[in-house]
């Protein structure tokens, strides 16, 4: 997301003061069996064991390891949603419903223990709900954002504070490649070391035709999803040791484009081919590399411009599914990537459309 009125807009990074308590780990991995049965069931995990392993985002009692089977398609809200405009970035807080970005029910097991994570666009939506998720999984996370959503991001920081981590929150415009540059410098700065980057932050904004797209608009939908992610992830590396981890947030739009938002699709289309071909540079240095595309979830994004009312009100419709995606459910698929457990995972774009089968 970006600032319309103030492209170079920062802040001095805060720190809230942190729990008393920490969260300590609490996987148990138990004692290793080498037994060729258990050998070749772990080899057959992959990514979506991994995924499952990590904690639920749908509500379970607190004392369970997993919630209970439920039908996926009405775990959810689901069309009709009221018609709700709002002006840009938009607030999750006045949407309806809000989204669920599992704030009461995202439980960790210490997989990001002892991380330091940055996530931009961490106020509200994927960004919040990664936050949300790494905090409780041990991680300390610094979150940028725009300083119209103070409101949402205050929420935030409240949470991660909860979960016992550091919070450092960094508002400003990441269209302005100095920001940018300071952005990384405060997080590494602020939780001394920088290990893990989330690029989630992104403008959207729909035109029935390009020729009432404005070169202005064009040019504020690049700056906001390619070039802040190219300066960013440019300032970030010297802080990575190997072992780090890159996660981008691109879309099933890079694959199967929307007719309305054109410029939109175009930049994501470019942090996938981005995300594939830095994966083979920065491999070399133990940083890995991947990336989500996300089919339609339910966040501010859709509800300031990204849609129009009418699509918004049916969201979630055009996938089998039959409803949006919320962000708790996108955030065990952030932890996964960004964790040590997906030491082999790079280069590759994941997607998460409620059954459309993109990307593939």
């Amino acid at each position: 997301m970006s600032n319309p009125t103030d492209p170079t807009a920062s802040h001095a990074p805060y720190a809230p003061e942190e729990s008393e308590t920490p969260v300590s780990g609490t996987r148990n991995t138990g004692a290793a069996s080498t037994n060729r049965r258990s050998m070749m069931q772990g080899a057959t995990l992959g990514l979506a064991g991994l995924v499952a392993a990590t904690s639920r985002a749908q509500a379970a009692p607190a004392q369970a390891g997993a919630a209970p089977l439920a039908d996926p398609q009405k775990l959810y809200p689901h069309a009709p949603f009221a018609s709700q405009p709002q002006e840009w970035p938009g607030l999750q807080s006045r949407m309806h419903p809000k989204p669920d970005c599992g704030e009461t029910s995202y439980k960790g097991s210490g997989r990001m223990a002892g991380r330091r994570a940055l996530i931009t666009g961490g106020d509200s939506g994927l960004g919040r709900s990664a936050a949300i998720a790494f905090a409780r999984e041990g991680a300390d996370v610094a979150i940028n954002y725009l300083p119209q959503e103070e409101e949402d991001a205050r929420e935030v920081v409240a949470l991660i504070r909860k979960a016992g981590r550091k919070a450092v929150a960094l508002p400003g415009d990441i269209r302005s490649e100095a920001f940018c540059q300071k952005l990384v410098n405060d997080a590494a700065s602020a939780l001394g070391g920088l290990d893990t980057l989330v690029n989630c932050a992104g403008r959207q904004h729909h035109h029935d035709s390009i020729l009432e797209l404005s070169t202005e608009e064009f040019d504020w939908t690049l700056k906001t999803n390619l070039y802040a992610l190219f300066w960013i992830i440019k300032a970030a590396i010297p802080h990575m040791p190997p072992g780090s981890a890159i996660v981008n947030t691109a879309s099933s739009n890079a694959y199967n484009p929307s007719e309305i938002i054109i410029d939109y699709s175009l930049t994501k289309a470019g942090i996938a081919n981005l995300t594939k071909s830095l994966a083979k540079q920065l491999l070399p240095k133990g940083i890995r590399i991947n990336a989500v595309a996300p089919g339609p979830f339910w966040t501010p994004l859709q509800v300031c411009g990204g849609q129009p009312m009418s699509a918004v009100e049916k969201y979630g419709t055009t996938v089998p599914m039959g409803r949006p995606g919320q962000p708790a459910e996108i955030a065990p698929l952030y932890v996964t990537l960004a964790s040590t457990e997906a030491s082999y995972i790079t280069g590759q774009i994941y997607g998460i459309t409620g059954g459309t089968g993109m990307p593939g």
